[in-house]
Formats: C-alpha cells, structure tokens, sequence
C-alpha cells in the first residue's frame, strides 16, 4: 500500500456534487493498493499513520499525532499512486490491485483506524471524486508499505 499523507485545517470529497466525506482538522490519506498488498499492509500502515507524530506540541515541535490532538481522516481511494512512469509518457498502471482486490483492503484500512479509535470519514471507492482541501504546514508525507521493516 502507499498513502499520501497530509496534515489538513479541513478536508472534503465530492462525488457528482454531493459530499460524501468531510473532517476539520486531522489528516486526508490518499490511498493506493498494489497486488501484492493483504490484511498485514492494511494493519500495518493504519498504525504508522494512527501513530504519526506530524502535529505541533505546546512548544511547536511535531510531537503529536492525530489521535494526540483529536483529529480525524479522511481517506480517499487512489490507483494512481501506483502509477510507474518510468517508461515512455503514460503511466503503467500494472502493480496496482483492480477493485474487487483492491476495495476490502481500502475498507480494512479503514476499520484499522477505527479500531484505534480515530474517526474515519471516506471517499466512494472507484467514483471520479473531487478533493477539496486545506494543507497545513505544509505538511505531507509519502508511507509505502514496501519499506515496512
């Protein structure tokens, strides 16, 4: 899995003009599933982000992470993370997983974070989307889960 992190003021998805997700402050993950991606990824990188200290203490050092400061997620699905652009000029979409591989683990994803107690707000899976937000810092982090241990 690769997530794209970013510390957010507010966050919202729309699809067709309807919102269907919205947060104040926390963090918008933009999240990409490969093939070879399973229950362990999921789990995994929900408690690398749970855990990411990337919100300013009392002394303005990033020492916080989102369930420090009662924030939340919003995540929103997205193959193109695993867009490989090293050949040619089109992206070569082949690493990422299709959609009936690649939804439950998104939803995983999602409980994991439940589980640890954040509140979670979502995209549609696989609809054209729009993602308004408001970055704060900036702050914005790439995980993969390739580099887990």
């Amino acid at each position: 899995m690769r997530a794209v992190a970013q510390r957010v003021a507010r966050a919202r998805v729309e699809v067709d003009g309807q919102v269907t997700g919205a947060i104040g402050p926390g963090l918008l993950v933009l999240l990409g599933v490969s093939r070879e991606d399973g229950p362990q990824q999921a789990a995994w990188l929900a408690g690398k982000l749970a855990a990411l200290r990337v919100f300013p203490d009392e002394d303005g050092k990033l020492n916080l992470s989102v369930k420090d400061v009662g924030g939340a997620v919003l995540v929103v699905s997205q193959f193109t993370l695993w867009g490989d652009c090293r050949k040619g000029t089109r992206p070569s979409y082949s690493r990422a997983a299709g959609g009936e591989e690649a939804e439950p683990l998104y939803q995983a994803f999602c409980r994991e974070l439940r589980d640890r107690g954040l509140e979670v707000a979502t995209g549609r899976f696989g609809a054209m989307m729009e993602v308004h937000l408001v970055n704060q810092g900036p702050v914005t982090l790439l995980l993969d889960t390739e580099k887990m241990f």
